[in-house]
């Protein structure tokens, strides 16, 4: 019989319509579902039970991650886990498990108030990244290079309305580069190095920056699979900075976007991604 999975997201971009239409000649129905019409809670999840499983690709992680825990208490497998959802929608928990666990992140500090970012700028120098501890695609991702700058930028923080949203890392700035790693159960299916392109110093795939195929490199395996054996088997964006004493894993995305790494690789996404599905639902 022909396992049926539910795409929960607010939206069908270029990645959820590659998978709903390739997934039926690799024998598998994958459907839409809303993630703003499935009203879970009830034990029997009556929204999802014709399914059996979700993939989870809320733009929101929030939303995503509840609806994870939801889904997951009622028995429906989900992929990614809530638990990795919650750990990735959030810069700073990710930095803490990440670190606790060995893998190696950029060095960082938490600032939640003026005298918190004024310190960040004591202990790290010049020049440092500040960005959002809730966010993604580069959004609100700032190169902050001089002090005049430095407060300035603080100001317009202070005025965010929500205490969520002032919450920032603040990290030194570590070059315009950066390799964007897909991962598909425990495996690195494909890689690209991203960067910056233009007057954005931004590497960001979403910001379509240049890109080339990056070739297996050791190193950034013994990375990512200590990114994998903290946060489990999924399907992950991993986003690694090159330094001069290795790589760094600057973020992880639980439903990562992954057309520029596909059209830079040539690796057919959808049938990994359809494989892996397969493969935890037998």
């Amino acid at each position: 019989m022909t396992k049926r999975v539910a795409i929960v997201a607010d939206r069908i971009g270029w990645e959820e319509r590659q998978l709903i239409q390739s997934a039926p000649a690799l024998g598998l129905e994958v459907d839409w579902v809303n993630d703003e019409s499935l009203c879970l809670g009830h034990p029997d999840t009556p929204s999802v039970d014709q399914y059996d499983a979700l993939m989870i690709r809320s733009r929101s992680y929030t939303r995503g991650g509840l609806i994870a825990t939801l889904a997951e208490a009622s028995g429906v497998p989900v992929l990614n886990s809530a638990g990795a959802i919650h750990a990735c929608e959030n810069k700073l928990v990710l930095r803490a498990v990440l670190r606790e666990a060995g893998v190696p992140v950029p060095d960082f500090r938490l600032a939640v108030s003026r005298k918190d970012f004024e310190k960040a700028l004591d202990d790290l120098g010049l020049p440092v990244v500040m960005k959002p501890v809730y966010g993604g695609m580069g959004k609100r991702v700032t190169l902050i290079r001089d002090a005049d700058l430095a407060h300035s930028v603080y100001d317009y923080i202070e005025d965010l309305g929500h205490a969520f949203e002032q919450a920032c890392l603040i990290e030194p700035y570590l070059g315009g580069g950066s390799i964007r790693c897909l991962v598909i159960g425990e495996e690195i299916v494909a890689a690209a190095e991203f960067e910056s392109a233009g007057a954005d110093w931004r590497s960001n795939a979403a910001l379509g920056n240049q890109s080339r195929a990056l070739a297996h490199d050791p190193e950034v395996q013994k990375v990512v699979d200590g990114v994998v054996d903290r946060l489990g088997p999924g399907i992950y964006g991993v986003d690694l900075f090159k330094t001069p004493s290795g790589h760094l894993v600057n973020e992880v995305n639980h439903a990562p976007a992954w057309r520029g790494v596909a059209s830079t690789t040539g690796v057919d996404i959808p049938a990994a991604v359809v494989a892996h599905v397969q493969e935890m639902l037998a």
